[in-house]
Parts: C-alpha cells; sequence; structure tokens
C-alpha cells in the first residue's frame, strides 16, 4: 500500500507545475515555491520505492564479495584474486580513466556467469536484476550473420543509451562475435567523453571459452609435475592464453587490437574442475534448495559427471553447469 500511495503521489507532485499557471500572479511566487519543494519531495520517494542510479541502489561492497567469491566459486583461486583485486580497485577509483575491461576464459560451468553474478550482486541492490546490468548473449541477440551491420548500430545505441542513463552500468557479453568487437571499442578506451557521454564509470565483461586448452595443459602439467593445484599463479596461465587470444581468428577479442592498446584489464583464466570440485558444487546447490546433505547423493551425482581426458578423468567436461538441473533426479 505505501508503494502505491507514493506512486499517487508522485503523479500529483510531477503534473503539479500544470496548473501553477492558473492561479493569480500575487500567488504564483509561493505556488511555484511550493511546487518546487514537493517535486524534490516526489522525487525522494521515487528513488526510495523505484531503483535509481545514485548510492541507494549502487554501493560497493568489497567484503561482500570476497567473501562470496571464497564461498562460493570452486576451485578458482586464479580467477578469485584477480576479480577481487581488479574490481576492488576500479569500484575504490573515484576517478577511473577508462571502464572496467575483464576478459573471463574457461570450459562452461567452470564458474564465468557466477563469477559475473557476484560481481552484480555485491555492487547493485537488485543484482542481476537491476536494470543497470545489461547481458548480451551472442547466440541469441545475433542471429542472423547478414544483418551484421544493423546489429553494429543497434549495440552501439543500446551501450550509449544505457550509461546515459547510468554511468555506473555493467555489460556482459556472454560470447562475442568478432564483427561486433570493433564497434564497441571506443566506448571501453580513454576517452574523457565520446559524444558528450563518459563511459569511465562503467563496467564491461566478457566471457569467452577461448585459450581453455592451454589453461587445462597448464593444470595438467602441474599435477604430472606432482605441484599442488594451488601452487598455480597467474603468471603460468597468462602468457598462453594471452597468446591464444592474440592469434584466433575465431576469438571475439581478435583483431587482437583490444590487447595492443591495453583496453582489457584483466584476462581472468579458470581453471577445469576436478571430481572433488564438483562434491562441492553438488553440496552448495543442495543447500541452496533447502535439501538435507547426503553423502551418497553427492558422490553419486559426482560420478555421473563426465570427465577428461579420457586415459584419466581428471576434469569435469561441463564443470557443475548441469548440477542445479539434475539434482531433482538424484533427490
Amino acid at each position: 500500500m505505501k508503494a502505491t500511495y507514493a506512486t499517487y503521489f508522485v503523479y500529483y507532485v510531477l503534473i503539479s507545475s500544470g496548473f501553477v499557471n492558473a492561479f493569480e500572479p500575487i500567488s504564483t511566487t509561493f505556488v511555484v515555491g511550493a511546487g518546487v519543494g514537493l517535486a524534490a519531495v516526489g522525487r525522494k520517494i521515487y528513488n526510495y520505492v523505484y531503483e535509481s542510479c545514485n548510492s541507494k541502489w549502487i554501493a560497493f561492497n568489497s567484503t561482500g564479495l570476497e567473501v562470496a567469491l571464497d564461498q562460493k566459486l570452486f576451485g578458482q583461486h586464479v580467477a578469485s584474486r584477480v576479480v577481487q583485486k581488479a574490481v576492488t580497485g576500479f569500484m575504490n577509483d573515484k576517478n577511473p580513466i577508462k571502464p572496467l575491461v575483464l576478459s573471463l576464459h574457461g570450459w562452461s560451468g567452470t564458474g564465468k556467469n557466477l563469477v559475473s553474478q557476484l560481481i552484480a550482486e555485491n555492487i547493485y541492490k537488485k543484482g542481476m536484476a537491476s536494470k543497470f546490468v545489461h547481458l548480451f548473449v551472442t547466440s541469441t541477440h545475433l542471429l542472423h550473420s547478414s544483418q551484421l551491420e544493423n546489429y553494429k548500430s543497434q549495440l552501439q545505441q543500446w551501450i550509449k543509451g544505457n550509461v546515459t542513463n547510468c554511468p555506473r552500468s555493467m555489460f556482459i557479453f556472454d560470447g562475442m562475435h568478432p564483427g561486433l568487437i570493433d564497434c564497441i571499442k571506443p566506448y571501453l578506451g580513454y576517452y574523457e567523453y565520446l559524444n558528450g557521454v563518459s563511459y569511465r564509470q562503467a563496467i564491461f565483461i566478457f566471457l569467452s571459452n577461448t585459450g581453455v586448452q592451454h589453461i587445462t595443459q597448464v593444470a595438467l602439467d602441474f599435477r604430472k609435475a606432482g605441484r599442488d593445484r594451488e601452487e598455480i599463479k597467474l603468471h603460468d596461465l597468462e602468457p598462453a592464453l594471452s597468446l591464444s587470444l592474440f592469434n584466433n581468428k575465431k576469438s571475439g577479442l581478435w583483431p587482437s587490437s583490444l590487447m595492443d592498446r591495453n583496453l582489457v584489464d584483466s584476462i581472468v583464466p579458470f581453471l577445469p574442475l576436478e571430481y572433488r570440485h564438483v562434491l562441492l558444487c553438488v553440496m552448495a546447490d543442495m543447500s541452496a534448495k533447502g535439501l538435507e546433505p547426503n553423502q551418497d547423493v553427492v558422490d553419486k551425482m559426482a560420478r555421473d559427471m563426465v570427465y577428461f581426458p579420457k586415459s584419466e578423468n581428471i576434469f569435469s567436461v561441463k564443470g557443475c553447469k548441469t548440477i542445479n538441473a539434475r539434482l531433482d533426479y538424484f533427490t
């Protein structure tokens, strides 16, 4: 009822200026003053009830992000550290010189979408449901390659319109057609203003499976050398991954001008998940659904997943992606 009352009140305030001119000139000053005051109150109520681009609805929780990454993201110590450092540094910078651009790379089900969600949840009060968080799925939005030029124009207007509406907008690109990256490059750069709009407070996140073979090979090499997975550092993964992005013509980040111009702030590698990580995913999903922990179900679900390489069966082919959907079958 409060929201409904506030809605009518805001409407009343907004139209109040329409009948100010109906008053006699001698009383106009008073009415205008009252109208301005009511309008100010109306805006405050509106911003309280409806999501707005202000600190009430958009506020970074660094500790919240750190805890969420630690408790919800399994087997990704490298990605967790890179993301926490990059996002915290950017959000704490009151005058960034460019938008934050993250490029997340890994197999399906390793946590790329989850990380995007956790970032959104610790910046926007409404998380992924925020009207300032925008998801672009190439397979859904780019249906006809013959219309690529139209898509480019629409994508540019979409980005510009959303950032104009709220400078602290977040864009998540799940897959990127090589033909589209050129049209959004200007928005990722160091321009203070581009056609009257500043993009420096925006966040761009790209999700990709480019370079997963190199990431997997590093994980296998560490394992064969008898070294612990947790010993893997970013510098062990980044050179080969960067080279893969540089040379892969099918990558959404090719041609490599994004890398050459230092437009990508952080390349974030996601390691393939092992059996032990799948166990953690099953337990986490059971807890999220309010189910009692059942070790037999956890073990059975984890064993039922497909692993690779075939000779060793170390890494889950689909990571943890299908666990939530399959849980009802096993419980």
